[in-house]
């Protein structure tokens, strides 16, 4: 879920842990072994209490290089993170190209943010952000005062550095280098937010656009609750530690609903869980903890990274870049895309799923876009390339392409329309009462992905969407055969007119990239057994709760069969959809269990109980009074 998947500190980790002869670790490659030799050679590990302006200590581990000195200085690179600081306290993981940054040298830092692990201090999740720009003078403790504080005691105790400093993380992580931004410190002078959680209400883990995204949550709060130093934390509840592997069953009959998950399982013992559920609209408390309302006149340069196929934080790298843009014309902001999930371009990341990306993704960026990144601004070396405000990667074609904005200037906004007859086209509807419909049984959710299995895959995003075509209650429709390539970039609106015969309901919009019948099983990623002629590729989607359709902060029943609009935006995409592929729409109102379902009853979802989930009838309109559509951007060739 939110763990920081890939890290330095893990590798250094793994070479600590290569050294214990009397515990049992991964057996090392050769070329793992050669960097744990030029690890125990070049660097050094220190440990300390550092001080913060209220009196709290946090702990940090400072790894230096060996030769590090007055004539030979060093940046600091810095990650803070809740997920244990410790070189020696990690489930471990090993991307080879982060040995590169260990033999590019830099003085790195490691710390437990306050309130986690070693640190002292009370812990609070995306801890809300003092509106204060002055982070020197601030009073109260924040994120980015802990920041602002520690570069200051490292500037003054760590020899052989040379007055510079960058900071970077996944997930968590990610926010964390947001809020470090904010400091201004002096000294600080890159931030790489990457995979960030921004806004926990609108795009990022914990909802999508209102609806609880608790499949993940389940499962990871409560191993978020244990913070033992000295012991890695086990888990004690979640589908993982079920007997039932079949986590589509489990959650919808067992857990059953997030009222359910805390009186039957959690006992009111995982605080955030009971703060989600007492706040279920965007209400202050959500607001606050969202860094990027506080994100102006910014001065270190900041590279924002994140994956077109990244389950929990797409949404936070394509908005903290947005946000930043908009809000500080004066900060050199770059955004990079790749066709990632989750942390993967710490990986080789050739493929995910059943999809090949026609070489290994990862070099490219850790090579061309991350350390020219850091060695520019930290070091004084190399130049960075023009225009690359936004490398992002073009799926579909599998090829990089850089452009001086993102979204580009160039795309042109069309509208892709929903026809009857299960068609869909650039033109208009032009004929009169014209709709499709289906029943939603919350009994009988659309699954997410067609397999069985207890943990959310990471390659869902880019799944076969050929197991909900069959499925009643999803409706599909495809575009004629593609007779030149189609590029899509930028955010796509769904704008769809649709009637329910309740109060509530969830829409779920995807965009496919269906394949020729005739394409070959070779092009699949290399252990893929997919049937790639006629492959379904989910190339973008995303779930509205209906409710909040005009407002995530006052949300607005239905009036039961009322033709009513209903907008929302799915996140970015820039993608080609190849000649001889189709397009292809489909809408449904569950995605489950990765989002909890709808009682399709305009109350508190988070107090309902099995009997409040009832059918409802759900038609969306495609005439030409009440036209449903995607607004989507085509670049022009």
């Amino acid at each position: 879920m939110l763990k920081l998947k890939f890290s330095l500190f893990l590798f250094f980790a793994l070479i600590h842990a290569s050294l214990a002869q009397d515990t049992q670790w991964p057996v090392l490659t050769s070329q793992q072994k050669q960097d744990s030799l030029y690890f125990m050679k070049h660097y050094r590990v220190s440990k300390e209490m550092i001080p913060m302006r209220d009196g709290i200590k946090l702990y940090t581990e400072i790894i230096s290089p060996v030769e590090a000195s007055k004539n030979n200085p060093y940046p600091f690179l810095m990650e803070r993170t809740p997920y244990n600081a410790s070189t020696t306290q990690y489930d471990l993981y090993l991307a080879p190209s982060l040995a590169k940054l260990m033999k590019e040298g830099f003085i790195f830092i490691n710390q437990d943010v306050r309130g986690r692990w070693r640190s002292e201090g009370d812990f609070s999740h995306e801890r809300p952000l003092v509106d204060n720009p002055n982070k020197k003078k601030q009073k109260q403790p924040d994120e980015s005062t802990d920041t602002y504080d520690t570069l200051d005691w490292l500037l003054k105790h760590v020899k052989g550095n040379n007055g510079n400093a960058g900071v970077y993380g996944v997930s968590y992580p990610g926010f964390y280098s947001t809020a470090a931004a904010l400091s201004n410190h002096p000294a600080l002078k890159a931030v790489s937010p990457q995979a960030p959680v921004t806004d926990w209400f609108i795009g990022d883990d914990v909802h999508h656009k209102g609806a609880f995204f608790w499949l993940d949550f389940f499962d990871f709060l409560p191993w978020f609750n244990q913070d033992e130093p000295d012991q890695p934390a086990t888990r004690t509840f979640g589908v993982l530690d079920s007997k039932n592997c079949d986590n589509y069953d489990y959650f919808l009959h067992e857990i059953i609903t997030p009222k359910r998950a805390n009186t039957e399982f959690f006992k009111d013992s995982i605080p955030f869980w009971k703060d989600i559920l007492a706040h279920p609209d965007n209400d202050s408390y959500w607001k606050s903890r969202n860094p990027l309302f506080h994100a102006r006149n910014l001065k270190p340069a900041i590279l924002t990274v994140g994956g077109w196929y990244d389950a929990e934080d797409l949404y936070g790298a394509l908005e903290t870049y947005r946000a930043i843009e908009k809000q500080n014309p004066q900060t050199n902001n770059r955004l990079v895309m790749g066709p990632w999930c989750h942390g993967c371009w710490w990986e080789e990341a050739s493929s995910l799923g059943d999809v090949h990306f026609g070489g290994p993704t990862g070099e490219y960026y850790i090579d061309s876009l991350f350390l020219p990144f850091m060695n520019y601004y930290l070091k004084g070396k190399g130049n960075m390339p023009q225009p690359a405000e936004a490398t992002m990667f073009e799926t579909g074609m599998n090829r990089w392409r850089k452009f001086d904005k993102w979204p580009p200037q160039s795309a042109e906004e069309k509208s892709l329309y929903l026809l009857p007859g299960g068609k869909i086209g650039f033109s208009a509807p032009t004929t009169n009462d014209s709709y499709d419909e289906y029943l939603s049984d919350p009994a009988h959710p659309v699954p997410y992905q067609s397999h069985t299995h207890r943990k959310r895959t990471t390659d869902y995003m880019l799944d076969d969407q050929r197991f909900a075509s069959s499925r009643p209650d999803v409706l599909t429709f495809s575009s004629e055969l593609l007779s030149e390539d189609l590029t899509l970039a930028g955010p796509i609106l769904a704008d769809i007119v649709a009637s329910i015969s309740t109060t509530d309901a969830d829409f779920v919009v995807k965009l496919i990239d269906v394949y020729p019948q005739d394409t070959p099983d070779t092009v699949a990623a290399k252990d893929s057994k997919a049937v790639m002629g006629g492959y379904q590729q989910l190339v973008r989607a995303e779930i509205l709760r209906g409710r909040y359709r005009n407002s995530f902060e006052k949300p607005e029943a239905f009036k039961p069969n009322e033709a009513t609009p209903v907008k929302f935006e799915l996140p970015g995409l820039l993608h080609t959809f190849r000649k001889g592929h189709r397009l292809m729409v489909q809408i449904q109102s569950s995605w489950f269990p990765l989002a909890d379902r709808n009682p399709q009853q305009f109350i508190n979802i988070y107090e309902a109980d099995p009997k409040d989930y009832i059918k409802s009838t759900i038609r969306i309109y495609h005439d030409a009074q009440r036209s449903s559509k995607l607004l989507i951007h085509v670049l022009p060739k």
